[in-house]
């Protein structure tokens, strides 16, 4: 497990965004750094700045990811854990501060918005939370040698961010907590996910068993749901596509003896 060991100082890192959202909120920059970067956002299309807004969705990443049951199921582990624990830190940050969302304060027309607007709890991003979460969660997950190729997960993670100002949805402040949190999140998953025996990493194991189970919920989500905002609902059928694949060969796997985990 010595190759899959978490820096102390890596523990810092969140510290930096969540710094930099303290300075910009008392700093009274709240209001001009969302609409710089609400306007600069809008050169790009709104199609990408939807779909990656699916990235941080719960269930959206989850399936995008699944097919790490089969190819690298420590990882898909502490990706699966670090949601969990997003799933309960997001809501637990977002009503203790309760603070509110761009639409509560700034005057219709004043900014781009796509969807309908949200009001409270703006703080901190949980698109955003969980984006970085499941990024940190795979990148510590995997042995040290093979962590530089996964920075792009964290820029992939950042985008996710921008992108709920980008549709008006959060302020700075709120991508940048996201971040930070979202971080720490990642972080417990891997380290849960690390200390699994191998046994439970095997597709006939009863853990990875139940986490299969989830895969036919989120089909369920993905076909009943709009995730987000129509424009994502391509990536939901492509999702579902990805879901029952990776499903058909886990239910394959479980006849196939020689099978070993692929970590």
């Amino acid at each position: 497990m010595d190759k899959k060991a978490i820096p102390v100082l890596a523990w810092f890192i969140p510290i930096a965004p969540l710094a930099l959202a303290f300075a910009i909120y008392f700093g009274e920059f709240q209001s001009s750094s969302f609409l710089f970067l609400n306007q600069l956002a809008r050169s790009l299309p709104d199609t990408l700045w939807a779909w990656l807004t699916f990235l941080g969705n719960g269930w959206g990443v989850f399936a995008l990811a699944f097919p790490l049951l089969l190819l690298a199921p420590r990882a898909f582990s502490a990706a699966v854990f670090a949601g969990f624990i997003s799933a309960i830190t997001s809501p637990l940050l977002k009503n203790y501060f309760d603070l509110p969302r761009p639409a509560g304060v700034l005057t219709e027309g004043s900014y781009y918005r796509l969807g309908e607007p949200l009001l409270h709890k703006a703080f901190p991003s949980g698109h955003t939370l969980t984006a970085f979460a499941i990024a940190a969660a795979l990148y510590f997950a995997f042995d040290k040698d093979k962590r530089k190729l996964l920075l792009i997960l964290f820029v992939i993670a950042a985008f996710v961010g921008l992108s709920r100002s980008a549709i008006g949805a959060h302020w700075l402040t709120d991508v940048l907590g996201g971040a930070g949190f979202g971080i720490w999140c990642g972080m417990l998953g891997a380290l849960f996910a690390n200390r699994l025996p191998e046994k439970y990493l095997s597709p006939r194991s009863a853990w990875l068993r139940i986490v299969a189970i989830g895969g036919v919920a989120a089909i369920y989500a993905h076909l009943t749901q709009i995730m987000d905002h129509e424009l994502n609902q391509p990536l939901q059928y492509a999702s579902v596509v990805i879901l029952l694949i990776t499903l058909v060969l886990f239910i394959k796997a479980q006849f196939n003896k020689s099978l070993t985990s692929s970590e």
